[in-house]
This record gives structure tokens, C-alpha cells and sequence, in this order.
């Protein structure tokens, strides 16, 4: 890495920090706003994820802030245990990510600052709910379509991303036996055929392929790629040392083709490809309007996700790609589309020309950066560490 590009990273993590204590304080009952000017609502979701960075950051300011937002939504969970879209609204309920996130975010809490009882109460609440999101009663959850961080998007059953958060969840929280059956439910092939025999449970393996599948669920399954849900199964050692070495190569191959073709214009991977074209099965009317190509959630390249990317190559030992690909998002985190910033960390932009899309100085993508510049400058995955060194030791046994 030459000094520019040192010189860049630095600067990058200067002013992510700068964002995340900007937003620190917004106009719900001065919960974090979750983009410093497009939204200033606390959203569950993007706060939760936040978290990797503000804890690595070590800013007393900022992870006293989200103390609080991890109080607030305990306060204003329901009363079976369900956590609130927005941080200040019981009542905006729904997501399918939520409760996972919250009960992450709280094992990530926990284990930063030591106070292994925080919040004791509402995480045996919001354990029990998540029980009962098993629709076969077997720990592995499921979801309703746009239920998730995709809410435009549709995701149907066993969703990768979400269960990837629960079985990081139930690792942190020290469940480790309801975390390896995750885990191996997860490991069973997504059926193939045209029928489920009695007995045979579906996953979210693929025949002939080093992911995961985006989801699956009977008979039905999706085996476009979701670089955030297998990004986390990289990150949190349900890949294989040797699937995740594989899935990184088949990551950047096909990146390789898709610039090829010119439907990637960055040096990064989208967050989804292949990308849903009109004439596909799985096209819905809605996504004229939302989810065109190559963009939002149909194949976008979101910075916040890249973020995990950097991370994964990281956990997957390639750290001189690791290394390259953080430049490259220190790149991405420049450009801005309505605020002129010198960073824009903004939400998400368009894969094949690289413009800026969404809000700028977004939270996710500033904290994730400072996540991803953690994990390249410590040659390690903060918090993941010990997960990954716990699910590849059962494996071995």
C-alpha cells in the first residue's frame, strides 16, 4: 500500500467518525438520526449494523449514544419480545431483521464493555419471540417477503442474511448448542426437485456452488447471490475455511465478467447479482420503479456492505485483497450526490456507472468503513474472532 493510499484510508476514517457524530443527535427524542440530512428518523436496522463501527471507534460520546438506542428499543419491544422498526415507535413493527439485530447488537454491547447482564430481561423476551419464528420448529428462522433490509426486494422463507444473524446472535450470547443446529440446517442442500419428501428438510446449500443461496424454502429457492448474507457466513465461520477461500475467488471472477460486460463499473461487488432482468421469473411489476438493474436492491453497490465484504476477506485471510478493496471503498465513500462533502458516505449507488444514488452521509456506511479500516489495520475481525474460532473447532471435531 503506497502513501496515498494510507493517506486516504486515514482521512476516510476521519471523517466517518465526523459523521457518526453528527448524526449522534437527531430530533427523536435525540436518538442517532440514521443519514445525516435524507433521514432523520433511528432506524432499527441500520443503528444495529452501526454498532461494528462505534464500538471499534472507542468514542465514549457515540457509544453512550447507542447505549441508549439499545435501551430505548428494549423499553419499546412488544410485549411477546418483538423489536420496533424505528427505535421510538413500539408500534412500527414488522421486520423480519429487527429482533436479530437487536439481540446482536446487544451480544456486541455485551462483550465490548463486559456488562454480560445488560439488558437481561428484554433478551430472554426477544429470544423466546425469535423462537417462534421457526415455522418447523427447528431454531432456523423464516421471513415474509420485504421483511428484511430489502424492503423492496423479495426474500421468501429461510432467508441467508437473517439467519446469519442468528446464529451470530446465539454464538455471542453464549447458545452455542441452538447455534450449531442453525448452522447445520443451514449446511442441508436447497431441494432440487419438484417435491419435499417427508423428513427431508431444506437448507441453504448449493450443489456446484461455494455460496450460500439467498433463500430457500420447500421447493422454492433463490440461487442469485447475496454478498451481505454470505459476506456473514464468511465472517462468522459457518463458511468453511476452505468454502470461504472459494466463495472469495467466485466473488471476484465474476465480478471480473460483469465489468466485462459493463454492468459493473466499480472495482467492488454489488450487493446482489445476477440482477433480475424484466423477462425473469422473479421480476416484479413493483421493481420498474424501485429495482431497475443494476441498481437499489438489484445489484447496487451499498457501501455499508462492502464494508462486510472488506471484513470477510479479512476472516477469509486475504488480507492484501483486503487491503486493496478498502482503498477502493475509500474511494466509493467520497462522492456524494446532494450534500457536497469531501466524504459522502453515501447510501448506495448505481453498479455500472458508479453514481451516487442514495442519501448521503449515511450512518451504516460510515460506521461499516470504520469497521472494514479496523479489520485490515488489526488483521483480525473484531468480535468475530472468537465465533469463527468456535464454529471451524466443531467443525474439526
Amino acid at each position: 500500500m503506497n502513501r496515498d493510499d494510507k493517506k486516504l484510508i486515514e482521512e476516510a476514517k476521519a471523517a466517518a467518525l465526523k459523521v457518526l457524530l453528527y448524526n449522534a443527535h437527531g430530533p427523536y427524542y435525540g436518538l442517532p438520526r440514521t443519514a445525516g440530512w435524507g433521514y432523520p428518523e433511528p432506524y432499527t436496522r441500520d443503528l444495529m449494523i452501526c454498532l461494528l463501527g462505534v464500538l471499534v471507534s472507542e468514542d465514549q460520546k457515540l457509544i453512550g449514544r447507542y447505549k441508549k438506542v439499545l435501551e430505548t428499543l428494549a423499553k419499546n419491544r412488544s410485549p411477546n419480545g418483538h423489536i420496533p422498526s424505528l427505535v421510538h415507535d413500539r408500534e412500527d413493527r414488522g421486520a423480519s431483521d429487527c429482533t436479530p439485530l437487536f439481540l446482536m447488537g446487544v451480544g456486541l454491547y455485551r462483550k465490548a464493555t463486559g456488562q454480560t447482564d445488560f439488558l437481561k430481561d428484554a433478551v430472554q423476551e426477544s429470544l423466546t419471540w425469535m423462537r417462534y419464528q421457526s415455522p418447523s420448529d427447528r431454531v432456523i428462522v423464516a421471513q415474509l417477503p420485504t421483511t428484511d433490509w430489502r424492503d423492496e426486494q423479495w426474500v421468501l422463507g429461510y432467508g441467508l442474511f437473517v439467519n446469519t444473524i442468528v446464529y451470530t446472535y446465539l454464538r455471542l450470547l453464549g447458545q452455542h448448542q441452538n447455534a450449531e443446529i442453525v448452522k447445520d440446517e443451514m449446511e442441508h442442500f436447497a431441494i432440487t426437485g419438484q417435491q419435499q419428501h417427508r423428513h427431508v428438510h431444506e437448507g441453504l446449500l448449493l450443489r456446484k456452488k461455494p455460496y450460500y443461496a439467498l433463500w430457500s424454502f420447500k421447493v422454492y429457492k433463490s440461487e442469485r447471490f447475496d454478498l451481505l448474507g454470505n459476506s456473514l457466513a464468511i465472517l462468522s465461520g459457518i463458511a468453511s475455511p476452505t468454502r470461504a477461500k472459494s466463495m472469495v475467488s467466485w466473488i471476484e471472477k465474476e465480478c471480473k465478467h460483469l465489468r466485462e460486460k459493463g454492468l459493473l463499473g466499480i472495482d467492488l461487488p454489488p450487493n446482489f447479482f445476477p440482477y433480475i432482468q424484466p423477462h425473469d421469473p422473479d421480476w416484479r411489476p413493483r421493481y420498474e420503479i424501485y429495482n431497475q438493474p443494476g441498481q437499489y436492491h438489484n445489484g447496487g453497490i451499498w457501501p455499508y456492505i462492502c464494508g462486510f465484504y472488506v471484513a470477510a476477506l479479512v476472516a477469509a485471510r486475504k488480507k492484501r485483497l483486503a487491503r486493496k478493496k478498502l482503498v477502493e471503498l475509500a474511494k466509493l465513500n467520497r462522492l456524494w450526490r446532494a450534500e457536497k462533502a469531501e466524504f459522502g458516505f453515501n447510501e448506495w449507488l448505481h453498479a455500472e456507472d458508479g453514481r451516487p444514488m442514495g442519501q448521503d452521509w449515511q450512518s451504516w456506511s460510515a460506521a461499516m468503513y470504520l469497521y472494514a479500516a479496523a479489520c485490515v489495520e488489526q488483521n483480525r475481525t473484531p468480535f468475530f474472532e472468537d465465533i469463527r474460532s468456535i464454529s471451524h473447532e466443531v467443525d474439526s471435531e
